[in-house]
C-alpha cells in the first residue's frame, strides 16, 4: 500500500521475534503510520497505525542494549533498536504526533480511521479543555511577569520621590533663608508640570504597545537549535510582534522580534525552520516540528508573508494524496469498511413517523461493551 511521504526516518534495527534476530533499516513517521523498512530485502518489517499504539517506552534489551518500544493493539509488542541519532530524540518526536493525534485528532485523521470511540471522545473534551487552561495559565503567567516588574518599577520610582522630596523640602525652605519662598521655586514648578505631562504621554504609550504581546497562537512542538539532531519538546508562540521559543516548563529560550526574522523555510506541512541572520557571527536558527503546524502557518504567512520560502520537500509532500479509508490497511480493510457502510446506510423506503426514530438510532449508536470497558478504564 503506499505509505505517502515520511515526514521523519531515523535509521536503526528492528527485533524479529519469529526468528529471534534483529534486522537492519529504516524507522519512519508519516501523517498516520509508522512502519520499519529492511535495508536489505526493502520490505516491510512492522507497519502500524498512529492510532493503535497503546505506549511508547524507552527500555533495555538483556539489560545492557537501550530500545525503543512499541506497543501496539492486541498485545503486540516492537522493538526498536541503535537508533540514529538517539533513542530519545525519535522518542520525542514519536510520543509528540501519537499524543497529538490520540487527543485531539484532526478532520483527516477522522476520515483515515474511522468514527472515533466513546473513551477517544471523552478524552478529546478533557484534552481540549486541558489545553485551554494551559494557554489561559500561559497568557496569565505572562501578564504577571509584567505587572511584577511594573510593581518593582514603581517602588523604586517612590523610593527616589521621597529622597528627591526630602532634599527638595531642605531647598525651598533653608534656615538662612528670612523671606519665605525662594525666587526660583515657579521656575521648577512650571518644570515639575511639564514633566508630568511628558509621563502621562509616555504611560498612554505604553499602553497602546501592550497589545504587541498578545498571543495568537500557542502549538506544541519538537525543537532543536543550530540545524543538531536533538530534538526536545517545546513550544511555539506566535505574537503580534515576535516568536517565542519555549521549553516545556514555559521557559523561554529565544525570542525572534518580528523585524529580526529573515526566512521561514517550510520542509512539510509539520515542520518549519525560523533563522535570524547575522554578518560576522553565526545566525541564530530554530527547527520545529509539530502535527499542529498547519494551525500556526496560517497565521505566519499573513504575518511574513515575503518571508515565507517553500522547499522541494515541501512541495513533494504537498505532492503525495492525503490518505483516505480507501488506501490505508489493505483489501481485507477496504471490504470490511465497504460492507460497514452499506450495513448502515437508510433503506429505501421507510414507514410513516418511524424516520425520527431511525435517524436517532442511526446518529446515536447504542455503546458496546468494549467501548463500556474503554470508558471504565
Amino acid at each position: 500500500m503506499s505509505r505517502g511521504v515520511a515526514i521523519h526516518s531515523w535509521s536503526g534495527s528492528y527485533y524479529i521475534n519469529s526468528e529471534k534476530r534483529w534486522e537492519n533499516g529504516s524507522l519512519s513517521l508519516t501523517r498516520t503510520m509508522v512502519y520499519f523498512v529492511s535495508n536489505q530485502s526493502k520490505e516491510s518489517l512492522a507497519s502500524f497505525r498512529l492510532s493503535r499504539i497503546m505506549e511508547i517506552k524507552m527500555e533495555s534489551s538483556s539489560f545492557i542494549f537501550s530500545t525503543l518500544t512499541v506497543l501496539e493493539e492486541g498485545n503486540v509488542k516492537h522493538w526498536f533498536g541503535s537508533l540514529k541519532p538517539n533513542r530519545v530524540v525519535v522518542y520525542n518526536v514519536l510520543e509528540h504526533f501519537w499524543r497529538e493525534r490520540l487527543l485531539s485528532p484532526t478532520s483527516e485523521a477522522r476520515g483515515a480511521e474511522g468514527q472515533p470511540s466513546k473513551g477517544r471522545e471523552l478524552i478529546n473534551l478533557v484534552a481540549e479543555s486541558q489545553r485551554r487552561l494551559e494557554d489561559t495559565g500561559m497568557v496569565l503567567s505572562h501578564q504577571g511577569e509584567q505587572f511584577d516588574n511594573v510593581m518593582q518599577g514603581l517602588e523604586k520610582i517612590d523610593s527616589d520621590l521621597g529622597v528627591a522630596d526630602k532634599l527638595l523640602l531642605e531647598l525651598e525652605s533653608p534656615s538662612w533663608w528670612p523671606f519665605g519662598k525662594l525666587p526660583w521655586k515657579t521656575q521648577q514648578d512650571a518644570k515639575a508640570e511639564d514633566a508630568s505631562r511628558a509621563a502621562a504621554a509616555a504611560a498612554s504609550a505604553t499602553g497602546k504597545g501592550s497589545g504587541r504581546n498578545k498571543v495568537i497562537a500557542s502549538i506544541p512542538a519538537v525543537v532543536n537549535k543550530g540545524g543538531n539532531s536533538d530534538l526536545k519538546p517545546g513550544c511555539l508562540l506566535v505574537l503580534v510582534s515576535s516568536l517565542e521559543v519555549r521549553d516545556t516548563n514555559c521557559q523561554l529560550l529565544h525570542r525572534f522580534e518580528r523585524n529580526e526574522v529573515d526566512e521561514i523555510r517550510v520542509h512539510s506541512p509539520y515542520e518549519i525552520t525560523v533563522r535570524q541572520r547575522f554578518i560576522g557571527k553565526p545566525d541564530i536558527c530554530y527547527r520545529f516540528l509539530s502535527a499542529k503546524m498547519p494551525e500556526a502557518m496560517s497565521v505566519l504567512e499573513m504575518q511574513y508573508k515575503k518571508k515565507v520560502e517553500l522547499t522541494s520537500e515541501y512541495c513533494a509532500f504537498k505532492a503525495t494524496p492525503v490518505s483516505s479509508p480507501c488506501d490505508t490497511e489493505g483489501p481485507n480493510w477496504n471490504e470490511g469498511l465497504l460492507q460497514k457502510c452499506q450495513e448502515t446506510d437508510l433503506p429505501l423506503e421507510v414507514p410513516a413517523g418511524a424516520l425520527s426514530q431511525l435517524q436517532v438510532h442511526v446518529l446515536q449508536p447504542s455503546v458496546s461493551q468494549s467501548e463500556a470497558q474503554e470508558l471504565k478504564q
